[in-house]
């Protein structure tokens, strides 16, 4: 883990996505990180030593998904496939597909494997497993502030987390898509999928693909940030150890008879791509279902303690 000193900074940004704004400031006490997201051999100790399984390997109950088909009433997760040819990207269904078999030993699907891939992230991992392996590990998941300051590595008003250029000089800086999504993937970074841990230069806090690779979960709900936390504060203070959402407040508006909070996802993923879901980007974030674990999707851990 590294030790990440804690302070302040600004939280957001107003320049991308609604969801990020407004830009507010933070502070963070000091905490340690995993310097990489959790890998597939780290996740197959946790697995061996517990026995633990996962959601996507546990076949899901009809009570709780009363209009879910009998068909997939069986063990799986959502597996992205490239599509043919341009798709209208509102409609995430033509590339995301429920894959029966598919978890995180199997991330493509039941025929493929993990073999070569112990150093890539864990994927196909829904929000309780994460937390079950960090109870495990005897640690945490982070906060969105928390992520988000570490994301930063302790660079100022900066896009990215390396500076303001997302391929500085022509470098790859982080496990993104390149081409146009969801179709055209060249790959000029070595990667069409995961890619291994420390891949990619580490921030100014010596840590690793806390943008790009996979997406990781927090432990926020999800929520809009509170301008009204800011009421009758001068510009000089800053929120404390923000939290969050809460859980009342965190279910998708655009699903309403599906009844199943959201948790904060922090970094990107490999799927990132200039013309789609620019969140590369410490600022970036975005909701997800607990229950739905994908193969873009991973998570690293904490300790709240001084550094």
């Amino acid at each position: 883990m590294v030790a990440i000193p804690g302070g302040t900074f600004m939280m957001g940004s107003a320049a991308y996505y609604p969801e990020e704004a407004p830009p507010r400031r933070v502070r963070v006490d000091p905490f340690w990180i995993d310097a990489t997201p959790v890998t597939n051999a780290d996740f197959a100790r946790f697995v061996a030593e517990t026995g633990y399984r996962t959601c996507a390997e546990t076949a899901p109950e009809p009570q709780v998904y009363p209009d879910m088909p009998p068909a997939l009433a069986v063990p799986g997760s959502a597996v992205f496939t490239m599509t043919a040819a341009p798709v209208d990207t509102a409609e995430p269904s033509q590339w995301w597909a429920w894959v029966p078999g598919a978890n995180w030993r199997h991330p493509t699907g039941p025929d493929s494997t993990i073999d070569g891939l112990m150093d890539h992230p864990v994927v196909h991992v829904a929000y309780d497993d994460a937390m079950a392996y960090a109870k495990w590990a005897g640690k945490a998941l982070p906060t969105e502030a928390e992520f988000e300051f570490a994301a930063r590595g302790g660079l100022v008003d900066k896009e990215f987390a390396w500076g303001d250029e997302l391929v500085p000089g022509g470098q790859h800086m982080a496990n993104t898509w390149q081409g146009l999504f969801p179709f055209s993937n060249t790959a000029e970074d070595g990667w069409v999928r995961t890619s291994p841990v420390r891949s990619f230069p580490a921030n100014g806090y010596g840590l690793y693909d806390m943008i790009g690779n996979v997406w990781e979960w927090c432990e926020d709900w999800w929520g809009q940030p509170d301008e009204r936390r800011k009421a009758g504060k001068a510009p000089c203070c800053a929120i404390s150890n923000p939290r969050g959402g809460f859980r009342a407040k965190s279910f998708d508006p655009a699903t309403p008879l599906v009844k199943v909070p959201r948790k904060v996802l922090k970094g990107g993923s490999h799927l990132c791509a200039p013309n789609y879901c620019q969140r590369y980007r410490p600022a970036a974030r975005h909701p997800q279902a607990i229950d739905s674990p994908t193969s873009h999707i991973g998570f690293r851990c904490v300790v709240r303690r001084p550094a």
